[in-house]
């Protein structure tokens, strides 16, 4: 694979002379019109052998470009915040926004690549360690990202005159270490595992290129010849076809996905099967009859008398529960989603009064901020995953994506239907990490609904609560339970179920909410066999 690499290219002075001047002018105005577009953001990923000029490249393209517009970011060893979350957690946190470019050194590749080459994982794990950086990849390239690879490199000859000459010379004698020589002697290594993880992870949308660095011209003129080209055919692109991700002005949505609009609109599920009707009385035979929440009981319930005595001993459990966790170190996430009125501040109030406050956050999430939109819907999410020992609520969450942003059109069919492995995906980092996730979806039936909105309008203290969009939301009953049962189906996982509350009564719905973190909990500590 590396032969081509290996052939000592150079750029003679004058031809690099000739061209740098309009190559630079070239990407400034790239970089410009990308500000100016704001539909997709670039992302560089430096990789290669030890002195083979990543470094160096960097600090050219940001030299070359205007750095004010550039995010770069070089990865060492994993500090004691991020230790304490999934790994990449740091490297979703530093994605630049749309309009942006990106430049990252020693990023995802590296920990993998070390980890095999130093035995201490096997073939097998390191396969489904590029698995999931090829899942990452795409859900950043179908989200419009443009990702360019560049592996940089040098036969073992030529590395080893490089890293001399580096020693040898006073003012760059710093920048060769012991480690560099010892991954010299296991060139080898190096080059088998890059080989496997080029092959496997080089995609039509995220491709890998690798370029020669001996000559340091000659890889300067190629990264940014590449660069500035892909940009351009981007650019010419999206001027002409929607990207995935773009934004325009909507209505508040639970995550960062635009409104289908134009040729892309297409019939959502509940126009398809039929609105539902607004009037209770007058609701019909419909899909949503058939779901998974129709199999519900919910006559199910506790009397008040008892509540109060079954709410102490669950809050006390759950106290003694978390603090032991916290202690090892064990983070909790949990999911609350639901009809409106469906009592998840109410529930949510259960769990957080049973917790000392400086170790629980709560998540509300509403419509995104500009920030927020101007990178990947799952961004935000990843922002908010907290260190080790926390318990977080989110007071709706991801799954937006496919609730709300379906039914109303907001995110095209393509768009919310990648959305589940995304999901999964994302879950499963969560959980790997040793993080304790619980889903909850509470259910309560269609009548009971109209009956907390109908208290809720004579209350004048939960008046605040109702509002035009519940009742517009009331109307499309049916898709959100067509797009609910299809959620469960595609995202209610062995190490990631749902939690389906019957919540027509609030008491029974209230205690099962805590005895269901506590149960997760104590098989959590169970499992775990760090020290308190």
């Amino acid at each position: 694979m590396f032969e081509a690499a290996e052939l000592g290219s150079t750029v003679s002075k004058a031809h690099y002379d000739a061209r740098v001047q309009q190559l630079r002018i070239d990407l400034l105005d790239k970089q410009s019109r990308l500000r100016e577009h704001g539909r997709f953001s670039v992302i560089v990923v430096f990789a290669g052998v030890d002195g083979a000029g990543k470094g160096e490249t960097v600090n050219l393209l940001n030299e070359w470009m205007d750095p004010r517009w550039l995010v770069t970011r070089a990865f060492g060893e994993p500090s004691d915040e991020e230790r304490e979350r999934p790994e990449y957690w740091r490297y979703w946190r530093a994605l630049p926004p749309r309009g942006r470019v990106g430049l990252f050194l020693s990023s995802w590749y590296s920990p993998p690549i070390l980890d095999r080459v130093n035995r201490r994982i096997s073939t097998a794990e390191f396969d489904e360690r590029l698995n999931r950086i090829s899942r990452f990849e795409q859900a950043l390239a179908e989200d419009g990202v443009l990702i360019l690879k560049f592996w940089m490199h040098l036969g073992k000859a030529a590395q080893k005159k490089r890293l001399k000459k580096l020693e040898d010379d006073p003012l760059t004698r710093w920048r060769v270490t012991k480690r560099q020589w010892q991954h010299w002697r296991m060139y080898d290594k190096f080059v088998a595992a890059a080989e496997r993880g080029i092959q496997r992870t080089s995609t039509g949308s995220a491709p890998w290129t690798i370029v020669e660095g001996l000559d340091e011209r000659f890889r300067s003129l190629t990264v940014a010849t590449i660069l500035c080209d892909a940009i351009r055919e981007r650019l010419a692109k999206s001027s002409t076809t929607p990207d995935p991700g773009t934004n325009v002005a909507r209505a508040p949505v639970l995550s960062g996905a635009r409104p289908a609009t134009g040729s892309r609109r297409r019939r959502s599920t509940i126009e398809i099967l039929g609105q539902a009707q607004s009037s209770t009385s007058a609701r019909t035979e419909s899909v949503a009859s058939y779901t998974i929440l129709e199999r519900l009981d919910t006559s199910l319930k506790i009397a008040k008398s008892d509540f109060r005595k079954k709410l102490e001993e669950r809050q006390g459990r759950l106290n003694l529960l978390h603090r032991r966790a916290s202690a090892r170190g064990i983070s909790s996430i949990m999911v609350f989603e639901g009809w409106d009125a469906a009592g998840k501040g109410g529930a949510i109030r259960r769990v957080t009064a049973a917790l000392d406050a400086r170790a629980t956050q709560v998540i509300p999430i509403a419509g995104p901020t500009d920030e927020e939109r101007a990178h990947h819907y799952l961004w935000r999410f990843w922002r908010h995953v907290a260190r080790a020992g926390l318990l977080t609520v989110f007071d709706r969450s991801w799954y937006g994506r496919v609730l709300v942003e379906r039914v109303e059109g907001f995110a095209a069919p393509d768009e919310w239907l990648r959305a589940y492995g995304e999901i999964n995906d994302f879950e499963d980092q969560l959980i790997e990490h040793g993080i304790v996730l619980v889903k909850y979806w509470l259910h309560i039936t269609h009548g009971e609904q109209l009956r907390r909105f109908r208290q809720r309008e004579r209350a004048p203290f939960k008046r605040w609560k109702l509002t035009d969009e519940d009742w517009r939301n009331r109307e499309k009953w049916d898709g959100y339970a067509v797009a609910v049962n299809e959620m469960i189906e595609r995202t209610s996982t062995r190490r990631a179920p749902w939690t389906l509350v019957e919540a027509n009564d609030k008491y029974y719905a209230r205690i099962k909410v805590v005895d269901t973190i506590c149960d997760r909990l104590q098989a959590a500590l169970a499992r775990d066999s760090r020290p308190a």
